[in-house]
């Protein structure tokens, strides 16, 4: 008999948690203005919300914490975590920071510009609204393919060549400081980019004069599927097939709270030494000194362990098998979700499951919503509020796909966890035509609106 699949790790260490009534659920949730970020963790059963810096770390991470050194320049942690994100990328100056937007502030502040457009595969929330509040334009290059949840697409954070192009066409070489790649490509649905693509992107971009950045939070899970899913790349290990994607930019921001297994932390990673100098000066300011930037030695030691952890194949295997068993559950029952499964997430389509909610009512944030009144399950919604809006009309941008992502924290649930998710998402289809409305805007802010905004029932 074939021996089924079992987790390459142990657990050692369990923390409560306590289930809630529908009662208490709905009246927390009105007292949160419809806002599942003001929920406390307390009020929540599974908490799906992200998988930033919400995984369990490991007994090596734990150890590597004693050791940490907390000089405040010329750390050893710093040393340590140096040494390893040089061997893992290839890039030879390291910038720490408290975590990945940080890491974006001192980049972008050297970088983008009043006027400047950047584009890339569906930039991030965080990411966008750095380069929108330096006036500047992210502009979305990613495959159609993306947009349809049915299309069996491998590579669903690829950027279009053609669209890319005729960005580069349409504006002049410096007005496009370079151009972003998030691996994976989580407003997409935590879909990877191949290293195809990348290196397609890499050759065009060369001949119009303009540098790759990575987005690199979930680094590891993108080479996991290249190893995969892309021919001639499966008897690769993940830190090779890392290490070529990274050579194709010159440079990278990192949140550590994903892929390097902590709880907090950042960094920037270059070959450009301009770009190094330049980034120290807005890293002291933003930041601290250049060999801690916002980091604690302990968490740099803690880091530098985690990203070795991260880029070993079981791990990964684990990993991203859980996500693929509670999206496979999903569609046994029918529930529409971005196929193929992405790495981090599972993104439910809410436009295909509460097609009759307006837009202008937010369906994304009405279904997350219901699920977590169902069973205290909270979710985010990736859809028109995270979407904000545009900066020069203050219009809504209604994006083309309206998602619900069910954010699945590293070696932190069981698959008990995930059945119980998705028998609660099926209570919620199954009486999906009784969910009558959406919800209205009460208060919102100028920017990166969904963090904090108050809605009311429609």
């Amino acid at each position: 008999m074939k021996l089924p699949y079992a987790e390459p790790f142990r657990i050692k260490m369990v923390e409560e948690i306590h289930q809630s009534t529908r009662e208490e659920r709905e009246q927390w949730l009105e007292n949160a203005n419809y806002n599942l970020f003001n929920l406390k963790s307390s009020q929540v059963f599974i908490d799906l919300l992200t998988d930033s810096g919400t995984g369990a770390m490991s007994d090596q991470q734990w150890g590597a914490m004693m050791t940490g050194d907390e000089s405040y320049a010329g750390s050893k942690s710093f040393d340590q975590l140096h040494n390893t994100v040089q061997n893992i990328t290839g890039y030879k100056y390291l910038l720490p920071t408290h975590q990945g937007r940080a890491a974006e502030n001192v980049l972008f502040s050297v970088l983008v510009k009043d006027g400047d457009v950047i584009p890339g595969n569906s930039h991030f929330d965080t990411t966008k609204g750095h380069i929108e509040i330096r006036k500047a334009h992210a502009i979305d290059c990613t495959v159609d393919e993306a947009f349809d949840i049915e299309d069996p697409h491998l590579f669903k954070g690829n950027i279009d060549l053609e669209k890319l192009e005729a960005v580069y066409k349409a504006h002049p070489k410096e007005k496009i400081p370079f151009c972003l790649i998030t691996i994976t490509c989580n407003s997409s649905g935590g879909q990877p980019v191949s290293l195809e693509n990348m290196k397609a992107v890499k050759a065009l971009s060369d001949k119009y004069g303009i540098p790759i950045f990575f987005d690199s939070a979930r680094f590891a899970e993108n080479a996991y599927f290249i190893k995969m899913r892309e021919k001639g790349q499966e008897n690769r290990t993940i830190k090779e097939i890392a290490k070529e994607a990274f050579s194709y930019g010159v440079g990278m921001t990192m949140s550590s709270k994903k892929d390097g297994l902590v709880n907090i932390g950042g960094f920037i990673a270059l070959n450009d030494a301009e770009i190094y100098k330049k980034a120290s000066n807005f890293t002291i300011i933003f930041e601290g000194f250049i060999t801690y930037g916002g980091m604690a030695g302990r968490d740099m030691a803690a880091l530098a362990v985690g990203l070795n952890e991260a880029t070993e194949f079981e791990y990964l295997q684990s990993r991203i098998s859980q996500v693929e068993y509670l999206g496979n559950k999903l569609i046994e029952f029918g529930i529409p979700v971005q196929k193929p499964i992405g790495g981090h997430a599972v993104f439910i389509d809410s436009l295909g499951f509460l097609p009759h909610i307006p837009r202008e009512e937010y369906p994304a944030q009405t279904l997350a919503n219901e699920i977590y009144k169902e069973a205290g399950i909270r979710t985010v919604e990736i859809g028109t509020l995270l979407a904000d809006r545009d900066p020069d009309t203050r219009e809504n941008r209604y994006p083309k796909l309206e998602l619900v992502r069910l954010a699945i924290p590293r070696r932190t649930y069981t698959n008990n966890h995930m059945d119980y998710i998705a028998a609660a998402i099926k209570n919620v289809y199954d009486r999906r035509d009784e969910i009558k409305k959406g919800y209205h805007i009460v208060w919102e802010s100028a920017i990166l609106r969904h963090f904090t905004v108050q809605l009311e029932k429609a």
